[in-house]
């Protein structure tokens, strides 16, 4: 699929850190309760990390305790799109940026009202911008 915001492997290289390349290029996961985002509670945006769109935002944010930055929607917008994910002997549902392509995470049907999901996404493949919606790209 053609992407928004295309790079060789070499570029995602040099612009991420080793840990946010695993994440978001590799579909790797951080350990849970490391995340730098875990315990963030300022309002703000939380853009993609590769490419800077915007993903989530704080209101939709709360403690799953499962360890991860949790959401129970994305932010406005066709940012995110959602793949079945067979890998490690189970069935999952992966989310990913759609302007880039980076690996977030996953959403499960656990979450709490009004939609009942969990987005469960990697602080790594993450960025914060206090104070509302961005309109800053990393292209």
């Amino acid at each position: 699929m053609a992407r928004d915001v295309e790079r060789s492997d070499q570029d995602w290289r040099e612009q991420l850190t080793p840990d946010q390349y695993q994440v978001l290029r590799k579909a790797g996961t951080e350990r849970p309760f490391t995340g730098k985002l875990l315990d963030n509670k300022a309002e703000g945006s939380y853009l993609c990390a590769g490419c800077g769109a915007v993903l989530f935002e704080s209101d939709t944010k709360y403690n799953s305790g499962s360890g991860w930055p949790s959401f129970y929607r994305p932010a406005e917008g066709d940012n995110i799109e959602e793949h079945r994910d067979r890998s490690h002997g189970m069935v999952r549902t992966e989310v990913v940026c759609r302007r880039c392509g980076g690996h977030l995470g996953h959403v499960f049907d656990d979450g709490p009202a009004p939609s009942g999901l969990r987005y469960c996404i990697n602080s790594l493949s993450l960025d914060f911008e206090a104070g509302g919606e961005s309109t800053t790209d990393k292209d």
